[in-house]
């Protein structure tokens, strides 16, 4: 018997309660349906339904066999969805996305440390913001992330949480340039330079209200799409930026600011369904360790993630 096509034709009647109505959604006879079911309970030993000339109706082994036979025909689909990736190449390929300012050293160090850990799985990387992350894996585009938090991670595990602390970057000729670190109130009044809101609507909030509460309200924000833009915008002494330690530039000072109230926070993000369990094992793993070791950040206490609903943008945009 094939219990896979048998186990549809079940289905469809199931929802329509209809012997007609299933046979046109299957695109068959009503003969040969009813003849199906008929074998499929014979098959099992129980009956499925209970049929009158004018309704029809599940049994109680009926109701209890739907959701089995809808969960075992999802597994079903996702098995062809494998063998169809397999067929086209894909599956040997694992989809990941990183911030757009990772610098070119730690990226590097990425693939290096996940070719170690699989050499047998080529890594697909790409650089998207956080927003777009979280959207890809949802619709399956993405298998692994790098996200900044706050943001949406329902349906999606988690690796483990780092922090990264945030300084300011000035001109080297500015007078804040020759403190060893500086306070976020001795920013008023200086227009930021920090990276776009629609890349990671959470951390922007987050920062934004940080520097609030500190005694620092931007004149106006600058939204950089790429950290080169924020480093000119320094350079030209048009802004502040609000920024991870960066690589020595000549003309702009990066420095720390005092109590470190600006922290990043990064984990990566998997779906669970995305058959590649042990390469996104890998990647987080080698990302966590590589993002320590080379982005200055570390390990975060456990804490449950925040669900999080974007507020409109701010009125500071420039």
């Amino acid at each position: 018997m094939n219990l896979v096509g048998h186990l549809h034709c079940f289905v469809a009647v199931a929802e329509e309660l209809h012997f007609g109505r299933a046979a046109d959604r299957l695109g068959m006879a009503q003969p040969p349906l009813s003849q199906r079911i008929k074998r499929l309970e014979r098959e099992l030993g129980v009956r499925l339904f209970e049929r009158s000339s004018r309704r029809v109706e599940l049994t109680v082994p009926g109701r209890l066999l739907l959701e089995e036979a809808r969960e075992l025909l999802a597994r079903v689909d996702r098995i062809h969805s494998l063998a169809e990736r397999a067929r086209r190449g894909e599956l040997g390929a694992l989809r990941a996305g990183v911030p757009a300012d990772l610098t070119g050293a730690v990226v590097a160090a990425l693939i290096a440390e996940f070719r170690a850990r699989c050499p047998e799985v080529r890594l697909e990387l790409r650089e998207i913001g956080t927003a777009e992350q979280v959207r890809a894996l949802a619709e399956g585009a993405l298998d692994v992330g790098v996200l900044r938090h706050p943001c949406e991670v329902r349906d999606l595990g988690l690796g483990p949480m780092l922090g990264q602390p945030v300084g300011v970057l000035v001109p080297s000729g500015d007078p804040l340039a020759a403190a060893p670190e500086v306070h976020l109130a001795d920013l008023a009044g200086r227009d930021l330079a920090l990276f776009a809101r629609d890349e990671a609507p959470g951390p922007y909030d987050e920062l934004l209200a940080a520097c609030r509460r500190h005694g620092y309200d931007p004149a106006a924000v600058h939204e950089a799409q790429q950290p080169q833009f924020a480093v000119g915008l320094v350079l030209a002494g048009s802004a502040v930026a609000l920024t991870p330690r960066t690589p020595e530039t000549p003309g702009v000072t990066w420095l720390p600011l005092v109590g470190e109230p600006l922290l990043l926070r990064v984990s990566c993000a998997w779906r669970r369904d995305t058959g590649h369990e042990h390469a996104v094992a890998e990647f987080t793993a080698a990302a966590t360790g590589v993002l320590c070791d080379q982005a200055g950040m570390s390990p975060l206490p456990s804490a449950p993630p925040r669900r999080v609903v974007p507020r409109p943008a701010s009125g500071f945009l420039a």
